[in-house]
């Protein structure tokens, strides 16, 4: 059970059982309330960042809220150039330009990664396809508990391979799908073994310059010369900075930075066979065991679908999809989340596609310090082994598992407090004094049951 968010993304981005009815015909835009909504969500802390939605490949509305840094007490303010970390969404990029040199004949799906990379695990079996489409079976890095210790240092190439031939392995190549960020790391090097050069130098060369992308690239320490936004959580009352991973790490699984119009761009060219040609696209949408090779099908309504990616790295998160019915493409970019970015996309969605819509309540419950202090306490489970330990800090309210981050606690009522960037929720059990004894954790339709230590 994991209650935090991943640093890089996985691949959910929308819930059959979250669109129940059919899209509505397009007739117009209401670009008006697709404002008023961001607005919405700006004004209660829920997100900082930007949306960009096109359609036949030209942007119809982008906007950005909330900020792009926050120094020494003073505010830089996003716009629709600032650029964020967009994760796994680099996958995307990563493997256009795998297709791009199967095309050329410089390397095979078929080839083994033993060619390149020897001495990583089951390197005589893996099949580059099988890195594409998370078959390989290599341990993913940034699941390790110890990932964390050294993710905000440079590593070199040399110390990553090494990192990345200790992996363990969890199945043998082509045995199921299982997302791990190692297979896209690899391919990176391999990109860069095969192009001769650099993985930033790939890019402009293969897909930024080739289609006119100003604002994305390879990234490095965040810039304010380039809008390069920085990470933040919401601690209850305001945003707070996060450590940023160095992104010697990521490599071609999640080093890019970019703006949600640069990524709308992007995936709309790659539909359009600007960057690939029909029969590599096709192959990149053949799914197997719900995983394609470098990008994912999400579903809208009953009978609709989009393909694309999602990223989360530090406190960025990412999505991007395109219709393909259609031609729409939206993205999504964060520096800051305190509500489901899959949540906010949802509204944006509904909205521009005339469906019935309230937009989200964010009102809390307030209560006092003196209040808060009666949840206190460290909370067991028998049903999963770890610990949530609470706290009251500064009037606030936190919950930390055992092994993760600790995060805010906003009250709905007197008893049950959420944490809407997971999705969950916490109700209190109290004794006769009013002194909590037990909790019940609430989380993707499943209830666990704590006591207080």
């Amino acid at each position: 059970m994991n209650i935090s968010m991943k640093r890089l993304g996985t691949a959910a981005l929308f819930a059959v059982s979250l669109y129940a009815g059919q899209a509505a015909v397009f007739a117009q835009v209401n670009t008006q309330r697709l404002d008023s909504f961001m607005n919405h969500v700006a004004a209660h802390n829920k997100m900082m960042g930007a949306v960009a939605i096109s359609k036949g490949g030209k942007v119809i509305f982008n906007k950005a809220i909330g900020q792009e840094r926050i120094v020494d007490g003073k505010n830089v303010a996003a716009t629709k150039n600032t650029r964020y970390r967009v994760g796994s969404i680099t996958k995307m990029f990563t493997s256009v330009m795998v297709f791009q040199m199967e095309e050329e004949g410089k390397l095979s799906l078929d080839s083994k990664l033993a060619t390149y990379f020897p001495e990583v695990p089951n390197a005589d079996k893996i099949t580059i396809g099988q890195l594409l489409n998370h078959h390989s079976g290599l341990h993913n890095l940034t699941d390790d508990p110890a990932y964390i210790t050294w993710n905000t240092s440079a590593v070199s190439r040399e110390d990553m391979l090494k990192k990345l031939a200790a992996l363990s392995i969890d199945f043998e190549p082509g045995a199921k799908g299982q997302y791990s960020n190692s297979n896209y790391i690899l391919l990176g090097f391999i990109l860069e073994k095969v192009g001769g050069k650099p993985y930033a130098d790939l890019l402009k060369e293969r897909i930024t310059g080739k289609i006119g992308l100003k604002n994305t690239s390879f990234g490095g320490k965040p810039d304010p010369k380039k809008h390069d936004a920085l990470s933040y959580s919401f601690d209850g009352k305001k945003w707070v900075a996060r450590e940023v991973t160095d992104m010697s790490i990521p490599q071609g699984a999640g080093a890019i930075v970019s703006t949600p119009a640069d990524l709308v761009t992007f995936e709309t060219a790659l539909f359009q066979g600007k960057l690939v040609g029909k029969a590599s696209l096709e192959q990149m949408m053949d799914l197997k065991d719900d995983y394609g090779m470098g990008v994912f099908r999400f579903p809208w309504g009953d009978s609709r679908w989009a393909w694309g990616h999602t990223g989360g790295i530090d406190g960025f998160s990412s999505m991007l999809s395109y219709f393909t019915d259609d031609s729409v493409c939206i993205a999504l970019s964060s520096n800051g989340v305190n509500y489901s970015i899959n949540e906010i996309m949802i509204g944006l969605l509904s909205i521009y596609y005339d469906m019935p819509y309230r937009f989200p309540s964010f009102i809390t419950f307030e209560m006092t310090a003196t209040e808060l202090k009666r949840y206190e306490g460290v909370y067991s489970s028998k049903e999963m082994p770890l610990k949530i330990t609470v706290k009251e800090e500064n009037g606030s309210l936190t919950a930390q598992a055992t092994g993760q981050s600790a995060f805010p606690l906003e009250a709905v009522s007197r008893e049950e407090f959420k944490f809407d960037a997971a999705g969950l929720r916490i109700a209190f059990a109290v004794d006769g004094g009013g002194v909590a004894n037990g909790l019940t954790l609430k989380q993707g339709g499943k209830e666990f049951t704590f006591t207080k230590d």
